[in-house]
This record gives structure tokens, C-alpha cells and sequence, in this order.
């Protein structure tokens, strides 16, 4: 089986970053293995409407956040790197500390200590001294911070192209690269 994306959706607000993002990386031929805490399922629910269940359409596998022994936990398997899309301080703390209580969190630390790319992308505001030490320890152990901040420069004409936008630059994180990512030339 080809290697795949493993995306995490945590409990933080920006499910419809999220959905933008797998739909992105589904049509550019990334085939994507999807855990979403139990926060991240409420989260879908009451910003989207939207159970997990229905973004079976875009990935390969949705996996239960509870199956600790399920195959994103095994650094033996092969994997393009994880995302973590909205990423909730709670989730960026359990990373930090390396503390694997659910599939996602597991994941992630396997996704370190292969020294495979672990993009976080964290949503709060404002961030207190706690966050951004939480920050700092993952960076330090390999994984990137991605706050999702709009691409201004690329003059986005709504939300839906906010976020298609920002997905594709966190796809590009992976090496992954399509034309809903404007590149700035210069001037």
C-alpha cells in the first residue's frame, strides 16, 4: 500500500479548515488516513453539522481515536508524515510531553521519533507563556508550528477560499504542491 498523510482533528475551532484540507489533499492524489478525538467530533458537529463518519469520502481509512493498536501507532509502517488540522492546545500539550493516550497523540510521537514532518496547526489567541512552551518543546523534537494565518497577500474573496488557500500551503509542507496556492513573485 502506497504511504499516506496521517490528518488528526482535535477539539479546537476550525473544522472547516480541516474538511478543506482533506478535500484538497484528495484531489491532489494524497490518499490520507484520518483520527479525530472526541473533541474533534463535536467540533465537526456543531461547526459543520457534520458527524466524522462523513469525511469517509476523502481519506482511506478513518480510524477509531481509541484503537491504540491500530496501524498509525507502529513507526514500522511507512507514512508521508502527519497533520494535525485544527490542533487544540490540550492535543499540543500531549505531544509535548509525549504522553500517548489516544490513537492521534500515539500517532504523532511515532511521527517524531521517526523523524518524520509533524505539522501542528494550532488554534487559540491568545497564547499564554504554557502554549508557547508547548510549542517550543515540539519544535524542538522535530514538528512545526503552522498557526493558520490567512494569506492576505493572495486578497482571499471569502472563507472557502481562505481555507483552501491555507490548505494548500500546509500541503506544500509535504511536498505537495497545486495551484490553489498563490506564490508570491514580487513586485
Amino acid at each position: 500500500m502506497e504511504p499516506g498523510l496521517t490528518v488528526g482533528i482535535s477539539g479546537a475551532s476550525g473544522a472547516a479548515l480541516a474538511l478543506s484540507f482533506l478535500k484538497l489533499a484528495y484531489e491532489s492524489g494524497v490518499p490520507t488516513e484520518l483520527i479525530v478525538t472526541p473533541g474533534g467530533e463535536r467540533t465537526l458537529r456543531e461547526e459543520l453539522g457534520l458527524p466524522a463518519d462523513a469525511l469517509r469520502e476523502y481519506v482511506r481509512e478513518l480510524y477509531d481515536c481509541h484503537d491504540i493498536g491500530a496501524a498509525p501507532a507502529s513507526g514500522s509502517r511507512a507514512s508521508l508524515g502527519m497533520v494535525v488540522i485544527p490542533c487544540s492546545m490540550r492535543t499540543l500539550a500531549g505531544i509535548a510531553a509525549g504522553y500517548s493516550e489516544n490513537l492521534l497523540l500515539r500517532a504523532a510521537d511515532v511521527t517524531l521519533k521517526e523523524r518524520r514532518r509533524l505539522v501542528l496547526v494550532t488554534r487559540e489567541a491568545p497564547l499564554s507563556y504554557i502554549h508557547l512552551r508547548n510549542m517550543q518543546e515540539v519544535t524542538r523534537a522535530g514538528g512545526i508550528i503552522f498557526p493558520p494565518v490567512p494569506l492576505w497577500y493572495a486578497k482571499p474573496c471569502g472563507m472557502d477560499e481562505m481555507h483552501k488557500q491555507l490548505a494548500a500551503r500546509i500541503l506544500g509542507m509535504f511536498g505537495v504542491h497545486t495551484d490553489a496556492m498563490p506564490v508570491w513573485a514580487g513586485e
